[in-house]
């Protein structure tokens, strides 16, 4: 990992999307064993995985993951809990709005 150059590595992995009542999901696990951390890019190789409603459809694929270079890997870190609070708008009031 440099300071600022990304490395690429190619994993094989396992994808699964659930379209079912009980469970509406979408995971990608990397049969090597590979992990992700905050910074980096997957691309998972292949047409799009699409399930109908009550399927599971488990296929396995290759992706490419593209690492972060340090300097990003430590902004992510550093403004990662600010970006998470965007999405977490909500007010308190006993007021109701129509």
């Amino acid at each position: 990992m440099g300071l600022f150059f990304k490395d690429k590595e190619t994993a094989p992995c396992t994808v699964e999307v659930s379209h079912r009542f009980e469970s509406l999901h979408a995971h990608v696990r990397f049969n090597n064993g590979a992990i992700v951390h905050p910074g980096d890019e997957v691309l998972v190789h292949g047409a799009p995985v699409l399930a109908g409603y009550g399927e599971l459809v488990v296929e396995d694929r290759t992706a490419t993951i593209v690492r972060a270079s340090l300097m990003e890997r430590t902004w992510t870190r550093l403004t990662g809990d600010f970006e998470v609070m965007e999405l977490c708008e909500f007010s308190f009031s006993e007021e109701v709005t129509l």
